[in-house]
């Protein structure tokens, strides 16, 4: 005759999970601010490359037209050609519409520029001009 032994179910007590979602919440507690601030300092670097793409981009077309486009043909002259161009040479930018913000907002251009032959910005998380951090301006110049 076979000896039956008492199964015993191994598994974790609701102290236990307790303790580790504690971990875990103090973990993400910690950790998640940071995590965040690391986030709003890479848009920033990141529309700072944008921008410096786009004023290579600028100078590209600049070589190829004569001048800079105007106020009223904007970023959208590297993509299509303005009717008043002759030399056009584009599309300039790989893809067919003007890239926006790390903010998904449209880059500032000004054309000719207060601080140069033209003017190249974003005016970070907020919209609004000047701001510190992730709402600094970003500017070309």
């Amino acid at each position: 005759m076979k000896k039956i032994k008492p199964t015993t179910e191994s598994g974790f007590t609701l102290l236990e999970l307790l303790v580790v979602l504690g971990i875990i919440a103090m973990l993400a507690g910690i950790v998640g601010p940071q995590v965040m601030k690391h986030m709003g300092e890479s848009k920033t670097k990141a529309a700072k490359v944008q921008i410096e793409d786009l004023a290579a981009t600028l100078d590209m077309y600049k070589l190829d037209v004569g001048s800079y486009p105007s106020n009223e043909e904007g970023l959208k002259a590297l993509i299509e050609s303005p009717d008043s161009t002759k030399r056009w040479n584009g599309p300039y930018l790989r893809k067919s519409k003007i890239p926006l913000d790390p903010w998904q907002l449209e880059y500032h251009y000004v054309s000719p520029g207060e601080h140069g032959k033209f003017d190249l910005f974003t005016l970070g998380a907020d919209g609004k001009e000047g701001g510190e951090g992730e709402d600094q301006d970003i500017v070309s110049w």
